[in-house]
């Protein structure tokens, strides 16, 4: 069976002018996204994590359309969504929807509830009376855990959770196949993500969606991830089955990420010894060569330095872009083994 959505090489630059860039020098490019690949089938969730400004963001809105990209496919049912005229992806919208991080900024203040949710079904179905979407509308409104009493109140009525709640209806009442889920619950309490995240997961059986879920916390990805990748600097590092990758990841970043979680045992956290990542993130604008983390890698080598180390399969479906990933459990903690690059980190 086909993917839903097999991504390839994808790719997403920005020209960048410093202030005081004379009008004939030339901008300096900004690799956001680089070389990115990855299959989706139905049903199927994968999460994609990092650290802010890691480039998650920048691949949804690529998919989605907001912004170009600068190579590469997105094969949707095995159409380009790529290369589509504005028309034809215009037609794709209602197969691919999305949540954004922030509810409340993403809900127009002058519209009601069941007009915010409407709005898709009066794009996508004109030809629905009015009655008719208003049931839909409700339906909705209600499958996602709000009263019927709250079909005509306004954003600012609504706690953030609650409007969380109705950017999910919004996506999901004209059926798409895919949401992607840029950060969802970020915004959000804890107490709150926990409801929404489990939303999301009863809402993907229940309506056989498939599900991109992007998040900075791991903790909050693997729960409802079939899959997940992780991002740094615009690459994806460490590609695996969500059980597989926290349990034994192949990635020196991934293992940062895991060690950076919290633990819901109180007493398990208070006595965990945390080893903090070193270093700063490198400029997107002037990234390390060879690999992007070897500055504040603990296992990283001189020869980090050279080439972008590609892909390795460390188990099935299980994929790092490490040559040394099969040292993680020797390694020592901190950046001690790279004190010497981290000072030239360009180099």
């Amino acid at each position: 069976m086909s993917a839903l959505l097999s991504v390839r090489d994808l790719s997403v630059s920005f020209p960048v002018r410093p202030a005081g860039l004379r009008p004939w020098q030339r901008a300096r490019e900004l690799r956001a996204v680089r070389e990115v690949s990855f299959e989706l089938d139905a049903g199927e969730t994968i999460g994609i994590v990092g650290e802010s400004g890691s480039g998650k963001s920048t691949l949804a809105r690529a998919l989605i359309g907001t912004i170009p990209a600068a190579g590469g496919q997105a094969l949707w049912r095995g159409e380009d969504l790529l290369a589509m005229s504005p028309a034809e992806r215009h037609r794709r919208r209602r197969d691919i929807q999305m949540i954004f991080q922030d509810p409340l900024a993403a809900l127009d203040p002058r519209m009601t509830a069941s007009e915010i949710v409407a709005e898709p079904l009066a794009t996508h179905e004109p030809a629905l009376k009015r009655t008719e979407r208003r049931a839909l509308v409700a339906q909705m409104i209600e499958r996602v855990g709000l009263l019927p009493d709250h079909l005509d109140r306004y954003p600012h009525e609504f706690s953030g959770g609650q409007c969380q709640r109705i950017a999910i209806a919004r996506a999901l009442v004209s059926r798409p196949r895919l949401v992607i889920c840029d950060e969802p619950v970020s915004a959000l309490d804890v107490s709150v993500q926990a409801q929404i995240v489990n939303l999301l997961y009863d809402l993907r059986r229940e309506l056989d969606l498939a599900l991109i879920f992007i998040a900075h916390d791991l903790s909050v990805v693997k729960h409802i991830s079939d899959r997940i990748m992780v991002f740094y600097l615009g690459r994806a590092l460490e590609y695996a089955p969500a059980r597989d990758l926290v349990r034994a990841p192949s990635h020196p970043y991934t293992r940062a990420l895991i060690a950076a979680a919290p633990i819901p045992d109180p007493a398990v956290e208070r006595g965990r010894i945390r080893a903090p990542l070193g270093g700063e993130v490198p400029s997107p604008l002037v990234p390390p060569s060879g690999c992007a983390f070897r500055t504040r890698c603990a296992i990283a080598r001189q020869s980090c330095a050279g080439e972008t180390p590609a892909m390795q399969e460390y188990a099935p479906g299980h994929f790092a872009a490490c040559p040394f990933g099969a040292s993680l459990d020797t390694a020592p903690e901190g950046p001690a083994r790279n004190e010497a690059m981290q000072r030239n980190p360009s180099s």
